[in-house]
């Protein structure tokens, strides 16, 4: 009797009653620490882009993935943040005349680079 493909290619099978089932894993992956850029991609990728997701996981990619996404994002974060620092003029010499007006400028600035990066990076 002729090998199926999936024989040819490696694959073994089996007995399940009177079925042959073919053994099917998934290809191992390096772990790598997911920060919270990378979960909330990972729960737009679940929900709207689920095609994607599966093909990562099942590629063994999606770990590797999701953690550069992550890395990409955080990057771009704190570099909106430096870059809307010095152009609004928020200074440590601000911090120390009027620490209220200074928290309270740097979380908009957080809010608003939080949003691009989601925009740019997260939900595309």
């Amino acid at each position: 009797m002729a090998k199926s493909l999936f024989e040819q290619l490696g694959g073994t099978y089996r007995k399940e009653s009177d079925y042959l089932v073919p053994c099917l894993t998934v290809p191992a992956e390096k772990e790598q620490p997911i920060g919270i850029w990378g979960q909330r991609h990972l729960d737009y990728l679940k929900q709207y882009r689920k095609v994607t997701y599966t093909n990562l996981l099942t590629s063994g990619r999606l770990n590797t993935y999701l953690a550069d996404i992550d890395r990409q994002a955080q990057e771009r974060f704190e570099r909106l943040i430096e870059g809307m620092k010095q152009a609004q003029g928020i200074t440590e010499r601000l911090k120390e005349e009027n620490a209220l007006e200074w928290t309270g400028r740097l979380g908009n600035i957080r809010a608003c680079a939080r949003e691009i990066v989601e925009e740019e990076i997260l939900y595309t």
